[in-house]
């Protein structure tokens, strides 16, 4: 371990600056995401976010939210910023989630809140976003109205490549594709809170 992770370890294990930096937005993994309240009123629904979990049994449960506030702790450093999601959590056992039949699509309640209220920080770099809808068979069965269907979206500039079966292999393309972005970019202006 070099000398300058050394400093950055021993920087982390201070804590904490005391103020924080809220933001509206926040660009990270190639999405643009908005707090709840920002984009209300918007055309766009960029709040919705997804977590890939894991558990101890052979299945793996995602987690869906809605974001709530985007923060930026900073390590007395310039270089030692964490980003910080506080999100609202939809339940994930069978009473909060369920997969369509008809449609295949995962369905979340979206009056169900998951149970552990007090773990709704994530990291940003952790997020995928998601959008949520009501299902097609929502107009006409009216008992589907708390159930919304979710829908993964891309990150920006992210391609999908499928492979042609009869294609040769030995001859390979190379794809060029930009490196994620080490500095994200913030959306909106930053408010300091003490």
């Amino acid at each position: 371990m070099g000398v300058s992770a050394t400093i950055s370890l021993s920087l982390l294990s201070l804590s904490p600056e005391r103020k924080v930096k809220c933001y509206n937005g926040y660009f990270v993994n190639g999405y643009i995401f908005h707090t709840e309240e920002y984009g209300h009123r918007r055309k766009t629904y960029n709040s919705g976010v997804c977590i890939k979990g894991s558990t101890s049994s052979e299945f793996e449960v995602d987690y869906y939210g809605r974001l709530d506030e985007v923060m930026e702790l900073q390590y007395h450093s310039e270089q030692n910023r964490v980003f910080l999601f506080k999100c609202y959590w939809y339940d994930t056992t069978d009473r909060g989630i369920r997969v369509d039949p008809h449609y295949d699509l995962i369905e979340i309640n979206s009056k169900a809140r998951h149970c552990n209220v007090n773990d709704v920080f994530l990291f940003a770099k952790q997020c995928q976003q998601v959008y949520y809808t009501y299902t097609p068979s929502f107009r006409s069965d009216r008992s589907r109205v708390d159930w919304l269907s979710v829908l993964k979206t891309k990150p920006r500039g992210c391609v999908e490549v499928v492979q042609d079966e009869n294609e040769d292999i030995s001859v390979i393309d190379e794809i060029f594709q930009a490196s994620e972005l080490v500095e994200p970019d913030r959306v909106a202006p930053s408010i300091d809170l003490d």
